[in-house]
Formats: structure tokens, sequence, C-alpha cells
């Protein structure tokens, strides 16, 4: 017995297979759902917090809490010529100036060149020294810049544990010299008095 109501137009069945009125399965309907609500869901989240849906703000927040991880190991630096000093020359801590150098690559560069040579902010590598006197001078030079040579403060920008890096980091390029910009400046004395930068 066919259930085809007989005052409709029939078609015939096209090679054999004839329609009939069968509901979708249940967790086909449920899936489609669930991916409308995800899909949409998606959408919203991305308009409104694209932070957390953009791979470059994941991938710089994974950064900062590595960093603040490894921070707890050292924890709050002050910018003293012995903190400093001991990241230069204490062979447990310097593979913190690691740190210290990425730091540099990502925001002094543009002034003092890769290797710090200088570019528009003055060689590094040399023993000459405009406002740097001591160790410490370089720290300070970083969290306040000079608005004479067009450096800007970074105490607004890094974190004390950054700018301590990031300075042991900038003095232990003296002594290497790089051919570079010229020298800016006077001589001053060695970082460490009777051994060698």
């Amino acid at each position: 017995m066919s259930d085809l109501d007989p005052s409709q137009p029939q078609r015939p069945p096209a090679h054999g297979i004839e329609e009939g009125d069968h509901p979708l399965p249940g967790w086909w309907s449920l899936a489609a759902l669930a991916t409308a609500v995800l899909a949409f869901g998606s959408i919203f989240l991305s308009v409104i917090r694209p932070d957390l849906t953009d791979p470059a703000a994941s991938y710089d927040r994974a950064v900062t809490a590595e960093l603040q991880a490894q921070f707890a190991e050292i924890g709050n630096l002050a910018p003293t010529a012995g903190t400093m000093g001991a990241f230069m020359t204490d062979p447990e801590k310097s593979r913190w100036l690691r740190v210290g150098q990425s730091i540099f690559a990502a925001n002094c560069v543009s002034c003092h060149g890769s290797d710090g040579a200088g570019v528009s902010g003055p060689n590094l590598t040399d023993d000459h020294y405009i406002r740097v006197r001591k160790l410490e001078d370089v720290a300070e030079t970083v969290i306040g810049g000079s608005i004479a040579a067009g450096m800007p403060a970074w105490k607004d920008q890094l974190s004390m544990n950054e700018i301590v890096l990031v300075s042991a980091y900038a003095a232990s390029l003296r002594g290497g010299f790089v051919e570079g910009k010229e020298r800016d400046g006077e001589p001053i004395d060695p970082w460490f008095p009777g051994g060698s930068d």
C-alpha cells in the first residue's frame, strides 16, 4: 500500500528511487545546531574580545607568563651597579643577559644597531660616553631617557627587571668595539676597577 496522495500529481521515480518523507536523524540536527552556535559564538567573541582569538595576542600572553615565571626566580631587581655587575660577571646569572639581549633587540636596535655600534644613538661598544660615568648610570639613562639625545624614557614601557637586564646587556657590549657611529663624549673608567670590561 502506498502513502502517496492519489489527488496529487505523481512523478515517476528517478532510477527506481522513491522519495520518502523521513525526518533528519536527531544526532545530525544536534550537530548542526551545535556547529551554528559555536560559529556565531566565535564570531561574537572575535568582535567583542579580539585579544582572546588573536594568535599573536595569545603568543604575547604566553611569553609574558613565561617571563613572569622566570622573573619569580630572580625576584625584584634594583638598578644598582652590584645587581647589574652580577649579571655581567657571575656565570650562574649571566644566562639572564640573553633576556636582556632580546629586550634590546625588541626596543633598542633602531637607535643603537643590532650589535650596539650605534645608528642615531651612541656606539655602546666603545669607552666613550656622554651621560654615563658609572655602571648604574646606564640603568638611570634607560629609566629616564634623554630628551637632548632623543632617547625615550623606558620606565613606563618596561618593568624594572627588564630595565636592569637590558641595561646589563647594553653595558656588557662595552669593550667589544664594533666599527660604527663615531665616538661621542669622554672616555670613562672601567665598569669594574682592577678588572677588565
